[in-house]
């Protein structure tokens, strides 16, 4: 069976979700795989800082940090970090550029060896840039209007609105654009929150929301919480 998911809107590595990284391992090993690669963009200090927040969240789950040095298209072909990925109990995609993630590992042995892992039994998150990566389409916000990027497409038919308690603003954007997000659905997920699921056995998983706040579906101008099961359906 495929492992465990999360969609988080924001709080990667702090101890307000350490509760949801320790359920993402399930029985597995505590080999905690970290790729920063939406943030690679940002310079070399941003890297360290997500290196560093990395090591303390692995350190508080009894963990091993393992850091897939990812920063471009030709890294992600790289077959160290191929079998580093192999190697993962979890594999967590931290925050930064969307566009830069979801073009960086899209179609490389780094990002089919992320979706052969999680597919094997590894947990999966992404945070961030790297929730809105595992959908199948990334709303381009700097471009208004134009096509929407290919996502991982771990869950093809949405595509995600983090820290969606901070930033509803993007709405005006949809909808004086409304094909930013093609035809998928839009999820919003608050800050230190995250929608999760585990394997159903069948195409479509039941979500349901952990953390601090809120998750939503998003019609439109307007919003609807998700309160109970949300079934999507999931690229295992």
């Amino acid at each position: 069976m495929a492992g465990r998911i999360a969609l988080v809107g924001s709080g990667e590595y702090l101890p307000v979700l350490s509760d949801v990284e320790d359920w993402l391992f399930a029985d597995n090993p505590r080999v905690y795989v970290q790729l920063a690669t939406a943030s690679a963009p940002e310079g070399d200090a941003r890297l360290g800082y997500w290196h560093d927040l990395g090591a303390r969240a692995a350190a508080r789950l009894d963990a091993e940090q393992v850091v897939v040095d990812i920063r471009t298209r030709e890294d992600a072909y790289d077959a160290r970090w191929v079998e580093a990925i192999s190697r993962a109990g979890l594999i967590y995609l931290s925050g930064g550029n969307p566009m830069h993630l979801s073009d960086t590992l899209r179609d490389t042995p780094a990002g089919e060896a992320i979706l052969n892992t999680w597919r094997a039994g590894a947990g999966l998150a992404g945070c961030s840039a790297g929730a809105m990566t595992m959908g199948g389409a990334i709303p381009n916000w700097r471009q208004p209007g134009a096509e929407p990027i290919p996502g991982l497409a771990v869950v093809p038919a949405i595509s995600v609105l983090p820290h969606f308690d901070r930033y509803t603003r993007w709405m005006t954007g949809l909808r004086e654009h409304p094909d930013m997000a093609g035809n998928a659905e839009l999820i919003g997920i608050d800050e230190d929150t995250a929608l999760v699921a585990e394997d159903s056995g069948e195409p479509e998983w039941s979500f349901h929301v952990r953390g601090r706040q809120g998750a939503y579906v998003v019609a439109g101008d307007d919003s609807h919480r998700i309160n109970g099961d949300l079934r999507l359906r999931v690229n295992a």
